[in-house]
């Protein structure tokens, strides 16, 4: 292998969704990175929690990459009080949402923070389509994984609705002409 190589496992075989699994949860994590740089004072005051949050939310990313390849470093500790986040956060935002439904379909958009929440949200429900993939391989997934990253799509969503809402930005409902 070249000394300019990138990542050991790029050049795997393309069937092996393991190194996907891998880059897709690096660049999440990368992103978690990014909106944490964006938490301004509005941010920080309305939730002072908030930007170590974000840290350990980034830090679990990164302790899933490897599950694929070796074995599970999540725990159901972690997941339960990833669950508890965003439990808070869908009781914040909880007006934002029509009478009786716990979602609602909003067109992604807003504050920056927003935004980006939004494309991390998306690119979970990617990450969890992955690991169905590579389980319909015939591969063992943990089912952590799944808890975990469908849960993450879900965090990102209601911290997308909380920054809008934060920022004084009013939502745009979605309402699909087939659903």
């Amino acid at each position: 292998m070249s000394k300019y190589l990138a990542y050991t496992f790029l050049y795997e075989d393309a069937g092996d969704l393991r190194c996907d699994f891998e880059i897709l949860t690096d660049e999440i994590s990368s992103m978690i990175g990014l909106v944490r740089s964006m938490l301004d004072e509005t941010d920080k005051a309305a939730d002072p929690e908030l930007e170590e949050d974000l840290c350990k939310i980034n830090e679990l990313m990164y302790h899933i990459n490897p599950s694929l390849r070796t074995k599970t470093m999540v725990t159901a500790e972690e997941l339960e009080w990833l669950y508890n986040k965003t439990h808070l956060l869908q009781k914040a935002v909880a007006e934002l949402l029509p009478k009786g439904k716990d979602f609602a379909f909003f067109v992604p958009q807003g504050c920056t923070q927003a935004a980006y929440s939004h494309v991390i949200r998306n690119k979970c429900k990617a990450l969890a389509r992955l690991l169905s993939r590579h389980q319909q391989q015939g591969n063992t997934v943990d089912e952590i994984l799944f808890d975990f990253v469908n849960l993450y799509s879900g965090y990102f969503y209601f911290l997308a609705l909380w920054f809008n809402k934060n920022h004084g930005i009013a939502e745009r409902l979605f309402i699909s002409r087939v659903y």
